[in-house]
């Protein structure tokens, strides 16, 4: 009997999974990697960093989902480097794996441009680790300014810095506003958390860059509706304990914080990155040329060049179709997982492969409470409309019917109460955060 060929996908995010699934039925075992047991639904992950939502509400074990696929094992490793020359994966704990067919979805990570000192200041949004860490910071920043007696220290602690518009920033600056004048509004007795700022930072001259001008320009209505303080064609220049130093394109005084020309500080003890992403390191190890981001320049077909079996998608493949380059989406990670899969079966087949074309399903953020934009191809929407469709295509497209079900009930209760009852986090066994020092020389 001929051995079925081995398929090796990297990546249990959207585009991993809709290869394995579109090849259920093909002759093949199927070998999946995943560093986390789990399959996240990241465009719901900032409701986890604010308290909105539970982890399992938005991330479901990968072995769950793939149970009755017989022709398909999960393994929990991380991938360090590929041989397509060899055909094989180095796995970090399980040594090599030989594959005759590699897909390759490992996604992005966070990106600094080039300054990783700052990671630790400002935790990006990735992963569920990343949550926990960004909702430990935000609700335990209320809980020492409870405690704080000077005024400009409490100040410092109930400020937030969102760096970076894009979607994440937009709906994180949106939630944050309102938690502070909405969810926590009678629960503490020495502060008021509706004083919080909620201060939203972006390099490019408007919000939400990849819509239409005029939805941007809603946008940012709705998010200064919400008492966001929105502050465009600011370019971070440093990210400390302290808080955030930025140069702007018109010199800024006031509220912001100290100015000297172009150059301004924005005391903050709690800072959200939300301003890049980086492609996986995968992509380096494979010998091929890369984009600026680090994505890899990949064929018509998804696979790379001189090696027709290895196909990379999601956000670590740059590639475009009618001349714009595909997003780094779920919309785009799941079309290049089906395309590829049917790639692999045309080549089982001895058929012509197809080359990759994207189709625009548009592009949505929420802002908050009745808040958001939608635009589908000349369809533009905002406010109430916008976050209905919002909300429910975020339900639909949720991994199973029990996620689906809980999320709609908890954004029910959240709708009608203000409250988000995920306020749970782990109280850090050292020292609390020290105190932060007054700076003379540094108004607020």
């Amino acid at each position: 009997m001929t051995a079925l060929p081995d398929v090796v996908i990297i990546g249990g995010g959207f585009g991993g999974l809709r290869a394995a699934r579109d090849l259920a039925r093909a002759p093949v075992r199927i070998t999946l990697l995943d560093k986390s047991n789990h399959h996240l639904f990241q465009p719901l992950l900032y409701q986890v960093a604010t308290a909105g939502l539970a982890a399992p509400s938005i991330a479901a074990p990968i072995r769950h989902i793939f149970a009755r696929q017989q022709n398909l094992t999960v393994l929990l490793d991380e991938v360090t480097a590929i041989d397509a020359a060899a055909s094989t994966v180095q796995c970090q704990h399980g040594g090599a794996l030989a594959f005759d067919y590699l897909v390759a979805a490992s996604g992005a990570t966070h990106s600094y441009f080039g300054h990783d000192e700052w990671a630790v200041h400002a935790p990006g949004l990735k992963t569920l680790a990343d949550a926990f860490e960004i909702r430990k910071r935000l609700l335990l920043a209320f809980e020492y300014a409870e405690r704080e007696s000077d005024a400009a220290l409490r100040a410092r602690w109930l400020t937030f810095a969102v760096i970076g518009a894009g979607a994440t920033g937009v709906e994180m600056a949106g939630t944050l506003a309102e938690i502070a004048r909405q969810t926590l509004q009678r629960e503490f007795r020495r502060i008021d958390p509706r004083e919080a700022r909620v201060v939203l930072l972006e390099g490019a001259a408007r919000v939400l860059p990849p819509f239409a001008e005029d939805l941007s320009a809603k946008a940012r209505a709705q998010l200064e509706g919400l008492g966001v303080e929105v502050r465009t064609g600011c370019r971070v220049t440093k990210v400390d304990a302290e808080g955030v130093t930025f140069e702007s394109d018109q010199a800024q005084t006031g509220s912001a914080g100290g100015t000297t020309g172009t150059s301004s500080r924005l005391l903050a003890s709690t800072v959200v990155w939300a301003a890049g992403v980086a492609a996986s390191p995968l992509g380096k190890t494979l010998g091929v040329p890369l984009d600026r981001a680090g994505r890899v320049l990949v064929s018509p077909d998804l696979s790379i060049p001189g090696h027709a079996n290895v196909f990379v998608i999601g956000d670590l493949a740059s590639i475009s179709t009618d001349g714009k380059p595909v997003p780094g989406t779920a919309p785009g990670a799941k079309q290049m997982g089906a395309c590829a899969a049917a790639n692999i079966r045309a080549s089982l087949d001895g058929a012509a492969r197809k080359p990759f074309r994207f189709q625009d399903v548009g592009a949505l953020a929420t802002i908050g409470r009745h808040a958001a934009v939608v635009q589908l191809g000349p369809l533009k929407l905002w406010g109430l409309p916008a976050w209905l469709f919002w909300l429910f295509v975020h339900i639909f497209f949720l991994i199973d019917f029990r996620a689906r079900a809980v999320v709609m009930f908890e954004w029910a209760w959240s709708y009608l109460t203000f409250e988000r009852h995920a306020r749970v986090v782990a109280m850090p066994e050292a020292a609390p955060p020290p105190r932060p020092q007054p700076d003379p020389s540094r108004q607020r």
